[in-house]
């Protein structure tokens, strides 16, 4: 078993130059080999520069990228524009390459790199919403609208100033206000394209729109001198022993660019809140249909049709639901249907935290709890193993009113900053003490931060290209993998907790489909949720518009699960005595974050290595 470091090369503080030059150095002899991985080397240096934020959530905007620590993504529509004709070129570039030419593991990192920028390509001929296939830690954020709940510079930027953003010297602090003069200038240039979109009938629900104006109001309305966008630089900067009245110089930023910026998208929300309508599924817009197609390519990396998705979900979800019938009946809880069972298990006093400071400090020790048991377990699991630095937050309460129940962010690419797993405590009546444990597993460890290490250790090209359904079957084989390792033994509730989350995921596939294809209502999705899952309803109201704001994302879970699953079965067939778990996690998580298309190939290889 081998415990892996950061890769040496960026022990220095050159990491940016550093990761383009390797690619050269790594080619296998051949000076095509060279070339290709030159060019992936370049395209990813441009992407940070197209998506600045990238480089302070891996850790590449010191040194030779320290220029980018003082800028934000261009939202405007001309960037757009560019951005899209840019990606045509560069990928062209790609195709180019014969890939008979060049050794097996370049020409996977440009088929990798080719699949991204098709996707983006394609999505980019929609003029409308958000396109974010190329854009590193948000690439799963493809919506048909520029702002709503989730999406959005005032979604984005007040918690990644303060939480990625690092503060160590003057530099730094200064880098922090050009930032935030920045975002000033990106919510106007959001508004523009809210107008826009809203000119052509691309218009969030009203239900959304209400709650996302709530957001932004409650932002605007906030006296200046106590904004966390001011607080935050001038709290760090002093703790740096940085010189300067950095308050004052964020408070006047803010009044003079920020505020504006705010109240001009608040106006623009609520013009459009004048034509708004309830109807929550893409399948209104005239090129709705066509968009949820392109989305659900990139969300599962695979060609299943719409209607295929909500068939494999609903049959999954009636397989999973005999496995919890089972084992509520060994609990004594025999009547009712399988959610009614789970709905007064999850209500249970002996399964709730107390919904206040006290009970959700509680409830966050209970989690890094289980995280340290699941370390311990993990050498069954992989030969070869990363630290799993990470670090479990509450979400912040500013934007916990639209904010995901949990989501991961990666840590920095030298290892000196943790990965991040984020839990939503806004009401922790909504995480029921069986509902824990598998949710450790699948944004932390051994799930998203335990892979976004092992990302790291690749090209900078493919740490920075991501994939929905790997990212996220990964995140669900983590949790099944928990279990299989005996994290709930003498735990029937929390096997129970599991296999409800999983089941959720396959509940998605059914209502994402039902919302956006078969035209189901919040409400009926909602309720068809709820009997299936039994989970507390908050819960699902949270989910059912995060799917209206974001169509197709949630699918990307199962199927990458399903997949995963169908390969290891293959793996084991293939090799019989000669399989080994370890083996096969090591190449699934360790060859990195891949389409679908190509993860099969992966496997494959590590098949035909195997027999020798």
């Amino acid at each position: 078993m081998q415990d892996l470091n950061r890769r040496d090369f960026l022990a220095s503080g050159a990491a940016v130059a550093a990761l383009a030059a390797l690619p050269a150095r790594a080619a296998a002899g051949s000076a095509t080999d060279a070339a290709a991985e030159n060019l992936l080397a370049m395209i990813a240096q441009e992407l940070l520069g197209q998506y600045p934020e990238n480089a302070s959530y891996y850790g590449l905007d010191s040194g030779p990228g320290a220029a980018l620590k003082s800028r934000l993504a261009d939202r405007s529509i001309a960037a757009e524009q560019s951005r899209a004709t840019w990606a045509a070129g560069r990928l062209a570039d790609i195709k180019a390459i014969d890939r008979a030419t060049v050794a097996p593991g370049t020409a996977l990192n440009l088929d990798v790199a080719q699949t991204a920028f098709d996707l983006a390509v394609q999505g980019w001929k929609f003029p409308f919403g958000e396109m974010g296939v190329l854009n590193g830690q948000n690439s799963f954020r493809n919506a048909p609208y520029v702002t709503s709940q989730l999406c959005g510079a005032f979604v984005d930027q007040p918690d990644f100033l303060d939480s990625r953003h690092v503060i160590e010297n003057a530099a730094d602090a200064d880098a922090y206000l050009a930032r935030l003069d920045s975002y000033g200038q990106e919510l106007a240039d959001e508004n523009a394209r809210i107008a826009a979109d809203a000119a052509r009938g691309i218009i969030l629900p009203d239900f959304l729109l209400d709650i996302t104006i709530g957001q932004i109001a409650g932002a605007a309305a906030q006296p200046v001198d106590q904004s966390g966008l001011v607080r935050s630089v001038a709290d760090r900067a002093a703790k740096a022993g940085v010189a300067g009245d950095y308050a004052t110089r964020a408070a006047a930023i803010v009044n003079a660019k920020v505020l504006p910026a705010l109240q001009g998208q608040l106006e623009a929300l609520r013009a459009a809140r004048a034509k708004a309508t309830p109807d929550a599924g893409v399948w209104k817009f005239p090129e709705g249909p066509a968009w949820y197609d392109w989305a659900l390519r990139f969300a599962t990396t695979t060609t299943r049709s719409p209607e295929e998705i909500h068939a494999i979900g609903q049959q999954q979800v009636k397989e999973l639901q005999a496995r919890m019938d089972a084992i509520l009946r060994t609990q004594g809880m025999t009547q009712g249907t399988v959610g009614e069972r789970m709905d007064a298990l999850g209500k249970r006093p002996d399964q709730l935290f107390a919904n206040d400071d006290k009970g959700r400090a509680e409830l966050l020790a209970y989690l890094n709890g289980r995280i340290a048991d699941v370390r311990g377990r993990l050498p069954r699991a992989f030969h070869t193993l990363v630290k799993g630095n990470l670090i479990i937050k509450r979400v912040p309460p500013s934007i916990q009113d639209g904010a995901p129940n949990g989501y991961a962010a990666a840590g920095s690419i030298d290892g000196t900053r943790p990965g991040n797993y984020y839990i939503n405590l806004k009401d922790t009546g909504i995480w029921p003490r069986l509902s824990l444990p598998t949710l450790c597993y699948h944004e932390g460890i051994p799930g998203h931060v335990w892979q976004g290490e092992y990302a790291n250790r690749l090209p900078l090209i493919r740490t920075y290209l991501t994939f929905n359904a790997y990212s996220e079957g990964w995140g669900l084989y983590a949790e099944q993998l928990a279990s299989e390792l005996g994290v709930y033994e003498g735990d029937p509730y929390g096997e129970l907790g599991f296999l409800q989350s999983i089941a959720f995921r396959a509940c998605r596939l059914v209502v994402d489909t039902g919302i956006h294809v078969k035209r189901w209502t919040p409400q009926q999705s909602v309720a068809w949720f709820q009997a299936n899952t039994g989970m507390p309803r908050g819960q699902l109201v949270s989910e059912v518009n995060r799917y209206c704001a974001m169509p197709a994302q949630a699918c990307g879970y199962k199927m990458g699960h399903n997949e995963i699953l169908r390969l290891r079965d293959k793996a084991k067939a293939a090799l019989g005595p000669r399989y080994d778990l370890r083996g096969y996690d090591d190449v699934v998580v360790g060859s990195g974050n891949v389409p679908l298309t190509l993860l099969e190939r992966v496997v494959d290889t590590y098949i035909a290595k195997a027999r020798g």
